[in-house]
């Protein structure tokens, strides 16, 4: 150990007695900044990672590394030391270690010089230390492997710059066969092959941020190879110009043996899988415990088949490989109930014939180019989930993620395959469930509890509904295998006792059928079980079919693992053109297709009709956007929703903003604010601008000569608010995975602390401490007048709250008043006198039954969500951000899905939706602090390269302090 000390020092030292050390090391930092700033352009793609950084480092290194090593024998054997060196009593293992952690220590100094790269990025955005620490380990092991290759080949000559040829071309070499260059010349499963091989490819799999023991093996089993190679290449300089003895044959036997072993290890290793370390925050590239959870519920063979074709487009074929990997992880985790498979249609007619009738699985014709050829290409890209008699399939939209650049090739990803995957076999096993008995998956046993009058108390319609009640509850009880009881209970019984109680827990009143019926009666229906109640509403015909389907849908809510059905509420899709239906003009009105497209990939969305004043029956959640002039009616099914214990989520401002050739901003009537104040919520009429905001893009005239040209320009757009982690509730499970969120046009919300006393509100999203509100219409920036904001900057700056979630007791906004359901009397409809009995009696009048029941108060699982945006998730306003990003925007759509779960008590995906590798914004920088961080790196860098130097001085003087001394004594 002694003399690898030494020789280790001395090697070191040798570096820095020659300009040799300071210009690798500045070499080194001038391409990186170079390539992370300029070549990679950080800022435009606005990204808070380091990638860029780790990007092009195995090819950086090769020639970096080639030329720091390539004199390390070389020039001993030039010089002729080499025959010293072999005759000391220092043995040759020594000699190649000490040379080899010499020349990996600069390069590791080198790296950590990078080191306020990262810091300075943590500082400007969300940064996931996981990738960056996995991107300094890989570096660090693909730089050993490529000093023990030039330590060889320097081994092999007396002249450096051959030893630097043969080290550029065999680290070159071992880059270039994982690379997509080479391996996209061949099938999925030769490429596969080649990338195993490859050090490019295992360096990406580590720069992810998982540590995978068969990764860092084969960096080991590159440096075991060529320092066993060196070692035996002295020892034949040793006995070069000998007769072959015994001895030398053992010395090659042995060298032979251990590069073997060394390679086939990886062979063996390959099948490890459990032998890695996720380091990313969440862990991204791990089965999650949702998904275990969903696998263990899988009762029937649950099939998830990959359709990948041999030839696809150049930047989808590298992830082919890793939705591999990640499918094989879902085959262990689910054991024998699952079964993966890969198919290419294109080889069997009759697999391409069931994919496209079956399950609707075509391919994609994609315009690919290459060295050779340019056409189009028809592939497959696509996963199909099937269980039962359900299917899901997911094709490279759901899959991949696409991030613009100025220049070149777009960056396409993965988004989040887990996710996806994992939504469709919940969807799909949830389907399956709804479609079976609906008692089979209950965790407890359900009480029915029917609070009803008796039959001559009751309405004709009524009392037969009564009867139906009783035969439809007797089959049900029949069917659910004990998992089902009911009683039926007069409220009005022993002076009505019970009907005082319904009134103090429920809010339950007694009911009327009519204007000229003032005969009171009860009829409410409650289903129990464990904690979990539910109210069972009456259905909109007074029929048995529709009774058993209300009693049946909500046994259901309460058991877990049935598809749930959102209720969405929309204004109406903007009418086309009638002049000109062909006018490439986009729509007035507002459409929120993206988002009933998202909520469909997890539940069943219907549109809800809230004009005949009820919501249906079968509805889990409602949702409310951008409402406009509420009649009393639609009023009145929103409030009763609710007051069954349901879900309602609400998107709604005092202005509407419609996007067409401009931005006009006009005030608008939702009809909700008195209801909205009554629940303790109130949406001001203003609207929140923050300077800390995302982009727009501005037409910017600009002067070509005498032509005037628009120029698009990206501006700060305070109407925009960027919230960040710290304006989004971490401790709330809607907000706590996001890391970021941007709201349109979004106006502040007020709370009712006194309303509110004993309820749980979270409030969901804040803007910045650095945001005002503003009542203005004219939403259109100015950047003429106010070049910094494009609008009159606010005085008194606080953070606004813009969404809350509120959840508990609610009562009824109709508290004490008439239903609005029941029919109005006029001045001509007055109540039949006696003499006019019989003249009634003659003219029978069919007129339908109205029930005049209004629910006074919720259940305690009332939830209410109010977002103060009427674009909030809208299409438009999703382009508008997407475009400003160059990346599609996605976030809003993961803010109400999270929502949606956290309403129904359905947890399962909040942990893993939102994974999105570009969901790492920047924080909104100015021009001026991007060239301040770009220059604090530039200078970091040279105080860096002067603390080395300063290191570096002291130790010389310690040293030459240290012979003075010992001249001194002689």
């Amino acid at each position: 150990m002694n003399h690898f000390c030494k020789i280790f020092r001395k090697e070191f030292n040798s570096f820095f007695a020659s300009p040799a050390a300071w210009l690798f090391m500045g070499a080194f930092l001038v391409v990186t900044l170079f390539i992370f700033f300029w070549g990679e352009a950080f800022f435009a793609r606005n990204i808070a990672d380091v990638k860029p950084l780790f990007q092009w480092m195995p090819v950086l290194l090769v020639f970096l590394v080639g030329t720091l090593s390539m004199r390390t024998w070389s020039e001993e054997r030039r010089s002729g030391t080499i025959e010293t060196l072999l005759t000391s009593p220092v043995g040759s293992l020594q000699l190649v270690m000490g040379k080899f952690a010499a020349n990996l220590a600069l390069v590791g100094l080198a790296l950590a010089l990078t080191l306020p790269l990262p810091l300075t990025v943590a500082l400007s955005g969300p940064l996931d230390w996981g990738p960056v620490v996995g991107g300094y380990v890989a570096s660090l092991f693909l730089a050993a492997a490529y000093v023990a290759i030039g330590l060889y080949m320097s081994s092999r000559t007396d002249n450096p710059i051959v030893a630097l040829i043969l080290t550029v071309f065999t680290a070159g070499a071992f880059y270039l066969v994982g690379s997509s260059m080479l391996t996209t010349l061949f099938s999925h499963r030769v490429s596969g092959i080649l990338e195993l091989i490859g050090s490019g490819s295992r360096f990406d799999s580590i720069t992810r941020g998982v540590l995978d023991l068969r990764d860092i093996y084969y960096y080991l089993s590159i440096v075991g190879m060529f320092l066993s190679l060196n070692l035996f290449s002295l020892e034949r300089l040793r006995w070069a110009g000998n007769p072959m003895q015994r001895r030398h044959l053992q010395w090659m036997a042995v060298s032979a043996l251990t590069v073997a072993n060394l390679l086939f290890a990886n062979v063996w290793l390959h099948q490890v899988r459990f032998a890695r370390i996720d380091l990313t925050e969440g862990n991204v590239y791990s089965l999650s415990e949702a998904t275990d959870s969903y696998l263990q519920q899988v009762s029937e063979p649950l099939l998830i088949r990959g359709y990948f074709s041999q030839k696809s487009h150049p930047l989808l074929e590298p992830l082919v490989p890793q939705l591999k990997d990640l499918l094989e992880e879902y085959q262990v985790a689910g054991g024998e109930r699952v079964r993966v498979e890969f198919v290419d249609p294109h080889s069997d007619q009759s697999i391409e014939e069931e994919a496209a009738d079956k399950y609707g699985i075509r391919p994609v014709p994609f315009r690919m180019a290459s060295r050779y050829e340019a056409g189009v290409v028809n592939s497959y890209f696509d996963l199909l989930v099937a269980y039962g008699d359900q299917h899901e399939s997911l094709s490279f939209d759901d899959l991949i993620e696409v991030k613009s650049s100025g220049a070149g090739e777009p960056e396409v990803l993965l988004k989040n395959p887990e996710y996806a995957i994992t939504r469709a076999i919940r969807k799909v096993i949830e389907g399956y469930r709804s479609g079976s008995d609906a008692f089979a998956e209950l965790p407890q046993a359900v009480q029915f509890t029917g609070y009803v009058s008796p039959a001559a108390k009751l309405p004709a319609e009524l009392a037969a509904l009564r009867s139906s009640l009783e035969s439809t509850l007797k089959e049900l009880v029949e069917t659910s295998g004990g998992n089902l009881s009911y009683e039926l209970l007069d409220p009005d019984a022993d002076g009505g006792q019970l009907g005082q109680q319904l009134n103090q827990e429920y809010g339950f009143v007694p009911q009327v059928a009519g204007l000229f019926d003032m005969q009171p009666f009860w009829f409410y229906m409650m289903l129990e079980s464990g904690d979990a109640s539910v109210q069972v509403p009456l259905p909109a015909e007074f029929s048995q079919t529709q009774l058993s389907q209300s009693i049946e849908s909500a046994i259901r809510r309460l058991s877990p693992g049935y598809l749930k059905t959102i209720g969405l509420v929309v204004p109406e899709a903007p009418a086309a053109n009638a002049m000109n239906p062909y006018m490439m003009q986009p729509p007035a009105g507002k459409e929120f297709n993206q988002l009933r497209s998202t909520l469909e990939a997890n539940a069943r969305v219907v549109d809800v009709d809230l004009s005949e004043g009820y919501v249906g029956v079968d509805v889990d959640l409602l949702m409310v956007l951008a409402p406009q002039n509420l009649s009393e009616s639609e009023l009145f099914a929103i409030d009763q929703f609710l007051m069954q214990g349901g879900s309602v989520v609400m998107a709604t401002s005092a202005f509407d903003v419609s996007i067409a050739r401009s931005l006009t901003a006009v005030e608008s009537n939702s009809g909700l604010d008195e209801w909205l104040e009554h629940m303790g919520v109130k949406v001001d009429k203003s609207l929140v601008l923050d300077s800390q905001n995302a982009s727009l893009a501005i037409p910017v005239p600009r002067r070509v000569g005498p032509v005037s040209v628009n120029e698009i320009v990206m501006m700060p757009y305070p109407h925009f608010p960027d919230v960040r982690r710290e304006g989004l509730d971490a401790a709330h499970p809607v907000t706590a995975a996001l890391g970021q969120l941007t709201m349109n046009w979004v106006s502040p919300i007020r709370i009712d602390s006194d309303l509110n006393a004993e309820r749980e509100v979270s409030k969901l999203v804040r803007s910045s401490a650095d945001s005002w509100s503003s009542a203005e219409v004219d939403v259109m920036p100015d950047y003429t007048m106010y070049p910094r904001t494009g609008f009159v900057p606010g005085v008194a700056r606080t953070p606004h709250t813009v969404a809350v979630a509120l959840k508990g007791n609610f009562d009824s906004y109709f508290k004490g008043k008439d239903s609005p359901l029941l029919p109005e009397s006029t001045e001509d409809e007055q109540a039949p006198e006696d003499g006019d009995a019989d003249s009634a009696d003659d003219e029978e009048v069919e007129t339908p039954l109205v029930v005049g029941s209004v629910i006074q108060s919720s259940s305690d699982s009332a939830r209410l969500v109010v977002i103060g945006s009427n674009s909030f998730a809208e299409d438009s306003a999703l382009g508008l951000t997407s475009q400003s990003m160059g990346v599609q925007y996605t976030a809003p759509l993961e803010f109400m899905q999270n929502i949606v779960d956290w309403s129904l008590d359905d947890a399962g995906l909040l942990a893993i939706r939102g994974r999105s590798q570009l969901a790492r914004t920047l924080e909104p920088m100015d021009e001026k602090a991007m060239r301040q961080m770009e220059l604090s790196n530039y200078g970091l860098a040279i105080g860096g390269l002067g603390l080395v130097w300063l290191v570096r001085y002291l130790c010389r003087r310690k040293r030459a302090a240290y012979y003075q001394e010992i001249l001194a004594e002689v």
